[in-house]
């Protein structure tokens, strides 16, 4: 039987930076590597959060990214 054995873990944050000329919000992401693979989502947004307030952007959302290795 095949498993999943994680990789990596990566947080990704979407920035608003303005607007298009049709009023739609513009995005611009910003990506963290190295992330600790045991993080919780609450540890997730507290660090995204931290990370936001120092940004001049809003923060639109957050992701995490996890890679695997499959055997």
């Amino acid at each position: 039987m095949a498993q999943a054995m994680i990789k990596s873990t990566n947080l990704r944050m979407f920035f608003e930076i303005g607007l298009d000329e049709k009023g739609q919000p513009i995005y611009k992401a910003k990506t963290y590597s190295n992330v600790k693979r045991e993080a919780t989502a609450d540890q997730f947004h507290q660090a995204a959060t931290a990370l936001a307030g120092l940004s001049s952007y809003q923060l639109g959302s957050i992701e995490r990214n996890d890679s695997f290795d499959i055997i």
